[in-house]
């Protein structure tokens, strides 16, 4: 039985070990089987095959990575699901950030600003700050703004928009959008606005002025660069709401009973 076993270990060895390194496998083996001669039908007690790996250069295995019964060229199985359970882990959360818009696209306005307003805006999670964004190199846009605007951030959290409406001039006439006019609001999860404009009658809980923008928390992923004004609340309401825009992203924007047309006038 001792032979058979040994036969099996031996090809079991071929299988993970390079050709070169046999010699020292062989002699192990040749001094087992003169040892057995000797002591007659005795259980063998020497070093088993497997630990003839431990002492072959240039393997699978290294001295150092051989330890006890474990076989060499195996998979550690339990390290091997933790590492690819981390892994998909880390993956899934980036994608998934990137799928609602936490991890916003930096993108280059056009520099032609739309007007929105809104007869009531209502929202949980509000932060403010200055941002400077820029046109693409020689927008015919820039006029003499160098392709940079300074615009004020608007992130809230979950917005509610009553009765929106959204305008662009395109020069004689205007491409305006309006939702949330027949009873249902107009809803919007990580809503971030850049303005230069912005009017109406506002209300705010639990606010802090003066913060440093890089410290916001109020909207998850939304933060301004350090050294910059800032202000956060936790609830924000604007009555008769107007703005003067130059980008919005959201992550989420729901518009109910949506139109979309070209009007002489705007907002």
């Amino acid at each position: 039985m001792i032979a058979i076993l040994f036969d099996r270990c031996f090809k079991l060895l071929t299988d993970v070990v390079p050709s070169g390194n046999f010699q020292r496998i062989g002699v192990a083996r040749k001094r087992r089987r003169n040892h057995k001669d000797r002591i007659g039908r005795r259980p063998f007690r020497t070093t088993p095959p497997i630990l003839a790996v431990k002492v072959i250069k240039g393997g699978l295995m290294s001295s150092a990575d051989v330890s006890g019964s474990r076989a060499p060229g195996k998979v550690r199985w339990r390290r091997f699901a933790g590492m690819l359970l981390t892994a998909g882990v880390a993956g899934g959360a980036l994608a998934m950030l990137t799928a609602q818009g936490v991890l916003a696209a930096q993108f280059s306005v056009s520099g032609m600003p739309f007007t929105v307003t809104a007869d009531k805006l209502s929202g949980t999670g509000f932060e403010q700050f200055a941002t400077l964004d820029h046109m693409i190199e020689n927008s015919p846009n820039e006029g003499d703004t160098g392709g940079q605007l300074v615009l004020i951030v608007s992130a809230i959290d979950r917005a509610e928009l009553t009765n929106l409406c959204q305008s662009v001039s395109l020069g004689g006439m205007n491409l305006k959008i309006t939702a949330g006019d027949n009873g249902k609001a107009v809803t919007a999860h990580t809503l971030v606005v850049d303005s230069d404009s912005i009017t109406g009658n506002a209300s705010f809980d639990d606010i802090d002025i003066g913060q440093d923008a890089s410290t916001l928390d109020r909207v998850p992923g939304v933060k301004g660069n350090p050294g910059v004004f800032a202000q956060q609340a936790r609830t924000v309401t604007i009555l008769d709401l107007r703005q003067n825009n130059y980008a919005t992203t959201a992550a989420a924007f729901s518009l109910p009973h949506l139109r979309m047309s070209f009007t002489d006038s705007g907002c």
